[in-house]
């Protein structure tokens, strides 16, 4: 499922859902333990899980970027900077698993801004499916996802 789009006071945001079969706690691992962190989105690195802590980017240039933990609730909420915009998931318990929000605060799109919400995109199918022990495409899924996006991105 696409994310939303939805204007607003500082610019749009994206939201993405996905329910999954497992815990709030298994999920919560998944994006905060480095070595798990580390098979869907092995450029971050959790340096100081915490309010005021941070997640370093690796640049894949030999430079970092610290992305500042904006608000942190444990295994209910993590927000970081990420750039100019924010990134938020959220979890919430429900029978038989939970339900992972993730909402992207984007002050201004751009050309690049397609890419992004395809790779978010496929971040959580890519947790999902670590979860569940099954393996995805990632570039295949991507690129399916970086049309849909850019399609999507044509409206607003």
């Amino acid at each position: 499922m696409l994310a939303s789009l939805t204007p607003v006071a500082d610019g749009y945001e994206a939201r993405f859902e996905r329910r999954l079969k497992h815990t709030a706690e298994k999920v919560w691992s998944s994006l905060t333990v480095n070595d798990k962190l580390a098979e869907w989105f092995p450029e971050l690195r959790v340096e100081e899980l915490r309010e005021g802590g941070s997640i370093r980017f690796d640049m894949q240039d030999g430079t970092f970027k610290e992305l500042e933990i904006l608000e942190l609730r444990e295994h209910s909420v993590l927000e970081y900077a990420w750039g100019e915009d924010r990134v938020r998931f959220e979890l919430y318990p429900e029978p038989g698993g939970c339900r992972l929000v993730l909402i992207e605060t984007i002050r201004e799109m751009t050309g690049h801004t397609p890419k992004d919400l395809a790779g978010w995109h496929v971040c959580l199918d890519v947790i999902a499916a670590l979860l569940d022990g099954r393996k995805i495409v990632r570039m295949e899924e991507w690129k399916l996802a970086y049309e849909d996006y850019k399609q999507l991105l044509m409206t607003f």
